[in-house]
């Protein structure tokens, strides 16, 4: 049996489809866990989403923020853009059933016996491992649960930007959700910033990556968090972290990780989508 890490598929199928042969994938002996935006801006939004889902317990995935974008559109509450390429998904006789299997997806999935926790932009500075899961499980019971409108009308918004545990109703929501599925810079106080999506070499002095935040509370002895969402970060590995988000959606690649061996093995595929920005 092999465990594969993948980065963000954002609706490129073929590409996915490519890696999995490149990867000999048996769903009846490996296992699959995917940094989450399976949609969003890619071509094949409906194909990528029935594939994951019919995989069945062979593939696990996290939410993104695309992934969370597109739950909140099919609900009617996010505004859809032209460059969402959503229509696919949200015109199927099967549109409900799929998003109904998105938003009982989970934002963090921690793997103990391989040394790794999976989510999909990272785990907040200010938490450790148990601060994370369960902030996680809070988060997955609101939107997997009887008000998922309410939750979307009141999720959207960077603030606020630091954690603490004083947060309560839809402000707690939101770090949390933000924490997991859209953060990438933090100031040296831990609290989040959304000024900045390019590399670390290339960003203001006073911000950081999440993972090299001063006084991140979890490091590499904990934990390895794998994360995708970072494209103009590409793939890195260091104490505590391991990035896969290779840019597959903007011409770049789609990059697999075999957790099960040491040292992790990469594979990656090319992928031709030209994603829609907007």
């Amino acid at each position: 049996m092999a465990d594969y890490a993948i980065g963000d598929i954002h609706a490129c199928l073929d590409a996915f489809e490519s890696l999995l042969q490149k990867l000999d994938f048996d769903p009846q002996h490996d296992r699959l866990w995917l940094t989450g935006d399976l949609v969003g801006r890619g071509p094949r939004p409906l194909d990528t989403l029935r594939r994951v889902r019919d995989l069945g317990a062979s593939a696990h995935t996290v939410l993104g923020n695309h992934d969370i974008h597109c739950i909140a559109v099919a609900l009617g509450v996010g505004r859809e853009r032209a460059s969402d390429r959503l229509e696919p998904l949200l015109t199927a006789p099967d549109s409900d059933a799929l998003i109904d299997w998105l938003r009982h997806q989970p934002l963090l999935i921690d793997l103990p016996e391989l040394g790794y926790t999976l989510t999909h932009a990272g785990i907040a500075p200010a938490w450790d491992l148990a601060t994370a899961a369960r902030c996680a499980a809070e988060a997955e019971a609101a939107l997997q649960g009887d008000d998922p409108i309410g939750l979307m009308n009141h999720l959207y918004g960077n603030k606020p930007q630091r954690w603490s545990e004083s947060l309560s109703g839809w402000e707690r929501l939101r770090f949390i959700i933000n924490a997991f599925t859209r953060m990438r810079f933090c100031h040296a106080d831990a609290g989040l910033d959304f000024s900045s999506n390019g590399p670390p070499e290339s960003a203001p002095d006073d911000l950081y990556p999440w993972y090299a935040t001063p006084g991140r509370r979890i490091d590499g002895t904990d934990t390895t968090v794998v994360s995708g969402h970072w494209s103009r970060l590409g793939c890195r590995k260091g104490p505590g972290y391991l990035t896969l988000d290779t840019g597959c959606l903007w011409g770049g690649q789609l990059t697999a990780v075999r957790l099960d061996q040491s040292p992790a093995r990469f594979t990656q595929r090319d992928c031709s989508a030209k994603g829609a920005r907007g």
